[in-house]
């Protein structure tokens, strides 16, 4: 079999296992991300190196909710394993943004063993904010923690996603136990977009209105987006166009 077609089956086999393991966590926090934004709050996102690509998933963009914004890294992931950074940068975008009491923080993390992640989780929960992980649990079993506490990710989180995937990320052998095929952003994109929507379901059941992004190609939401975002002005580390 081809390798794409055997990523494919085995993707999609991984992805519907994710779906059934992670619907109880899903039913679970979307009224607490409900309740977050219809109090005016906004959710935090957090992913170091290629789990950046995976939080910018539900960020600005069309069909997202407006009040989801991202905690930058400038680095890129490049020091993710350097003691006390990850803090430094969670210090720095709270001053900027402010992280409130009752908000909601998503760290991503496919490893869940550096220490980036680690520390963002670690002070939002001083900061009393609601911490869920977005993580591969088998991945990060299997390998042994770079923060000095000797804690992962999954361990210091109030809730837990895990992506299903295996150790190591790429699932397609491709010959001389080399693998391809990385399925860490595929499903983990479908996990947030999944927890997404299902807030935006609370939210309309409990009678308000979801804030979310129009593509901005199409006629008047440039002006709609931004009206949208006035609500959450300097919260956002993000501009609307």
């Amino acid at each position: 079999m081809p390798f794409a077609e055997t990523y494919f089956h085995q993707a999609n086999e991984l992805l519907a296992r994710s779906w059934t393991a992670n619907a109880p966590v899903l039913a679970r926090l979307a009224p607490l991300l409900g309740e977050n934004i219809a109090r005016g709050g906004v959710i935090h996102v957090f992913g170091s190196g290629h789990s950046e690509v995976v939080a910018r998933e539900i960020i600005g963009r069309a069909g997202g909710l407006v009040c989801v914004t991202a905690i930058p890294d400038p680095t890129g992931g490049f020091v993710e394993n350097l003691p006390g950074y990850g803090t430094k940068l969670i210090e720095r975008y709270d001053r900027q943004h402010q992280l409130r009491a009752g908000e909601v923080l998503i760290a991503i993390s496919n490893s869940g063993k550096n220490c980036s992640p680690l520390e963002v989780a670690l002070y939002a929960r001083q900061k009393k904010l609601t911490v869920v992980a977005l993580t591969c649990l088998a991945m990060s079993r299997a390998t042994p923690s770079q923060h000095p506490s000797g804690q992962k990710l999954f361990e210091v989180a109030d809730h837990v996603l895990d992506n299903g995937g295996v150790a190591g990320d790429a699932i397609v052998d491709v010959g001389d136990g080399v693998r391809a095929g990385p399925t860490s952003t595929l499903i983990g994109c479908s996990v947030l977009n999944w927890l997404m929507l299902g807030t935006v379901e609370w939210l309309t059941a409990h009678g308000h209105v979801p804030p979310l992004l129009r593509s901005q190609n199409l006629p008047g939401a440039i002006e709609q987006n931004r009206a949208l975002g006035q609500k959450y002005a300097g919260r956002l580390s993000r501009q609307l166009a």
